[in-house]
């Protein structure tokens, strides 16, 4: 079916497990295929998709084979796929504006960013980059609180008639300025700020969704992250954090059976921890009350590497654009966002959103109800008996 053509915003530890894991599942099938949600979408494999640009800041990478440049410090995720052969991309100088906190300047250059040295692209240079290179897709993955920087890629997106996936907490797809403009030139974008494959986010969304549905009353509940690679450290001036824990307490908020008053709810990072490297580490606490009134607590500790509990999820967000491009659906893709984000442009139930993925993927027809079908309760899920292989399907209820 062809390759489908990225470029990627920041070659870091997530742009590393990505191309590892795109290399690493090649040729593999049947039992060898662990640690995907889907392998084959709508007849895309990762091993479709190709790297055509890549920008960076660091002058460690800068003009390096981005399969090479992934290795550089101050990379430090798990290596996997060790034998990586050369791409034929060589990492372009990015615009650094607000991509790099001054803080981090004050730490060993082994932990942090060396500032490159070459000129800063401008949007025209980007924009010419992205067209001859013959992107299709680009993907966001600067530091957390790059507000002026994401918006300069997205812009560059829009005026190359690239496809944008936003992975990190800084409001594209979800402000409905930006929305309309991908939406006016039919460009699809997924975002924002990317949901792990079984990270903290997900695991306390779907806790707080069992409290709901099994009648527990949440009263508090906090979720604290400890990690020691340049995202925890780039988060440890607190200025750049405001998305992000917009982004986190949202999603779970959006699931819980009634909206938590801000003092019994916390969630955020907390703290980096150095010796740790990618590997994170969150701590959740949930209180409640049961079965007349009778209280309860719940923690749980989970330990996950970082940046591959997030690569398996960009690989279906890459594939989910490009189905969209290939069906000429354009703005932003409601079914692969409430899934695959953090704060998509709306929030559903995991379950809910799951079944909207598959029939985004399946082509079902409906698979993103309007607002106005939501709101006025003119829409259902329609689920098929468990022994039945047919596709799941929706339909407007009859008024």
């Amino acid at each position: 079916m062809g390759k489908i053509k990225i470029a990627i915003i920041g070659v870091g530890n997530c742009t590393s497990s990505l191309l590892q894991g795109i290399e690493y599942y090649k040729g593999k099938a049947g039992d060898q295929i662990i640690g995907l949600m889907h392998h084959d979408m709508a007849g895309y494999t990762p091993g479709d998709i190709q790297v055509v640009a890549a920008f960076d800041i660091d002058k460690r990478k800068v003009g390096m084979d981005v399969n090479r440049a992934i290795f550089e410090r101050p990379n430090c995720t798990a290596i996997f796929c060790a034998d990586m052969p050369l791409s034929g991309v060589n990492v372009k100088m990015g615009c650094i504006m607000d991509g790099l906190s001054d803080h981090m300047k004050e730490y060993d250059q082994d932990y942090t960013f060396v500032p490159g040295d070459k000129p800063e692209p401008s949007h025209e240079d980007v924009v010419k980059t992205l067209k001859e290179c013959g992107a299709q897709i680009m993907l966001n993955y600067l530091p957390v609180g790059s507000e002026e920087a994401t918006r300069f890629y997205a812009q560059c997106a829009l005026d190359a008639g690239v496809a944008f996936i936003n992975n990190i907490p800084v409001f594209i797809a979800s402000d409905p300025d930006w929305a309309q403009k991908f939406k006016d030139k039919n460009i699809p974008i997924i975002g924002d700020d990317i949901k792990a494959q079984l990270g903290a986010t997900i695991t306390h969304r779907v806790l707080t969704d069992l409290f709901k549905k099994r009648g527990v009353k949440l009263e508090r509940t906090y979720q604290l992250n400890t990690g020691g690679n340049t995202d925890f450290l780039n988060m440890l001036n607190r200025r750049r954090l405001s998305s992000k824990k917009v982004s986190k307490t949202e999603a779970v908020q959006s699931v819980a059976n009634h909206r938590l008053n801000h003092r019994n709810i916390h969630i955020g990072p907390s703290d980096y921890v150095p010796w740790q490297n990618d590997n994170k580490v969150c701590f959740v606490r949930m209180e409640g009350k049961l079965f007349g009134d009778v209280p309860m607590n719940l923690e749980l500790r989970l330990s996950v590497e970082d940046s591959p509990n997030s690569a398996g999820v960009a690989i279906d967000s890459i594939r989910c654009c490009k189905l969209a491009l290939d069906r000429g659906i354009g703005g932003p893709l409601i079914a692969p966002s409430a899934f695959l984000c953090k704060h998509p442009p709306r929030q559903f139930p995991d379950d809910q959103a799951f079944t909207m993925l598959e029939n985004f993927i399946l082509n079902q027809p409906a698979d993103q109800p309007t607002q106005q079908t939501i709101a006025t309760g003119e829409w259902k899920i329609i689920k098929q008996p468990a022994n039945q292989k047919e596709p799941v399907k929706r339909e407007p209820t009859q008024k």
